[in-house]
């Protein structure tokens, strides 16, 4: 029998969907609220981490916690459950994360450059940017500010977060 065949796999292949429907169970009561990421540890960890339009609170989490432990059957799998937000330092992933962080700063690390600018837009395929730079005068000496733009597809984005700023 090969692995992927496994009883063990398949089992558990059946108990991660299930928590995954959980997830999308607890989260549909939860409108602005929306899953980042999940994941299954091998001595059954489970690690969740949500989102809101307008923040994740304690209580969003404990709600969140309370859809997924209490449809799940420790006698059959005993598990561990972790759920947190996102929180504010943690990588940008989805366009709903870019999108209610617009009019933020972000730091945005591409292939060959970091870009450290304002949000000012966010749509399912890119975001846009705008920032200012000091350049050299077109005509005579000295340096300018200008202001610089740019549209970035979330493919050519290796990682970008939110500039926490006192």
């Amino acid at each position: 029998m090969r692995g992927l065949e496994s009883p063990l796999f398949i089992q558990n292949m059946e108990f991660k969907e299930k928590v995954k429907q959980l997830i999308e169970a607890g989260l549909s009561e939860h409108p602005s609220l929306f899953l980042i990421d999940f994941s299954i540890s091998s001595d059954f960890k489970i690690s969740v981490s949500i989102d809101g339009d307008e923040g994740v609170t304690l209580q969003d989490c404990i709600d969140v916690s309370r859809a997924i432990e209490n449809n799940l059957d420790r006698e059959e799998q005993d598990f561990s459950l972790e759920v947190a937000s996102a929180g504010a330092t943690s990588p940008l992933k989805l366009p709903r994360q870019y999108r209610k962080n617009i009019g933020r700063t972000l730091e945005v690390n591409l292939e060959s450059e970091v870009i450290e600018a304002q949000l000012i837009d966010a749509d399912d395929e890119k975001i846009s940017l705008e920032w200012k730079v000091r350049e050299p005068k077109k005509i005579g000496k000295g340096k300018e500010t200008v202001v610089k733009t740019a549209q970035i597809p979330y493919e050519s984005i290796k990682k970008a977060q939110v500039v926490i700023s006192f």
